[in-house]
């Protein structure tokens, strides 16, 4: 039998190494979101420079930049400044499905037991339900809500044991939209008047209305039906 000494102690380890793990996102965010410390123009200098390779260069440095907080519209912009509207939308989106991947890798192995340990055993459990039933959709409905951190999201999803299939699947549906919509008006910038530009607005002005509603739907489901809390496979 393990003593209840033990397991206090073994979760409130978890639980400070997810606060410490937290603390470390803030202060990444805090330096690159804010204080702006990787120069953006520098980075698309190196990105020209791998010549065809370009394309492929350019989603994995975005991919690691997104995963410590720099904000996807500036990089979706550059990718329609360095691939035009087309193609790099796909750059763009395969950025976004890199980030999730890294993000939510890093979230899992650095606080998914840490967030056990807060939840206690039986929210955990009901949580694990719910995002057998609706994990991907949250993740797609994030990427529709605008103003909240792609990467910070992926974070939180890593921790709270979302599965890798439904973090690639939501993030490649949730980004496609928005993602056109920051890379055209990227692609655009020297014309802010071209149709281009107003598609992109149309776009994410409706993915943004999706993503309000959708969420407000979804958090009055989840307070409403009581019945969604149970773990699966509870009598």
């Amino acid at each position: 039998m393990i003593d209840s000494g033990t397991t206090a102690g073994r979760r409130r380890r978890h639980v400070l190494r997810l606060a410490l793990f937290a603390g470390l996102l803030l202060g990444l965010f805090y330096l690159v979101a804010v204080a702006g410390v990787i120069d953006i123009d520098a980075v698309r200098g190196v990105i020209k420079a791998t010549g065809p390779l370009a394309p492929l260069t350019y989603v994995a440095v975005s991919a690691a930049l997104g995963a410590v907080f720099v904000p996807g519209p500036i990089l979706a912009a550059c990718s329609g400044v360095l691939f035009g509207p087309v193609l790099g939308t796909f750059v763009t989106v395969g950025a976004a499905m890199g980030t999730a991947i890294l993000a939510s890798l890093l979230g899992r192995h650095a606080g998914r037991d840490g967030a056990r340990a807060l939840l206690g055993p039986d929210r955990a459990d009901r949580l694990d339900a719910q995002i057998e039933r609706h994990g991907l959709w949250a993740v797609v409905g994030q990427r529709f809500v605008p103003g909240i951190s792609d990467a910070l999201s992926s974070y939180t999803f890593g921790a709270f044991g979302v599965p890798m299939w439904q973090m690639v699947a939501g993030s490649f549906i949730g980004s496609l939209p928005r993602g056109f919509a920051y890379t055209a008006l990227g692609a655009s910038i020297t014309h802010p008047s071209s149709p281009l530009a107003y598609a992109a607005l149309v776009v994410w002005c409706l993915t943004a209305i999706v993503g309000v509603i959708a969420a407000r739907r979804g958090y009055r489901a989840w307070r409403t039906r009581p019945e969604r809390l149970e773990p699966a496979g509870s009598a």
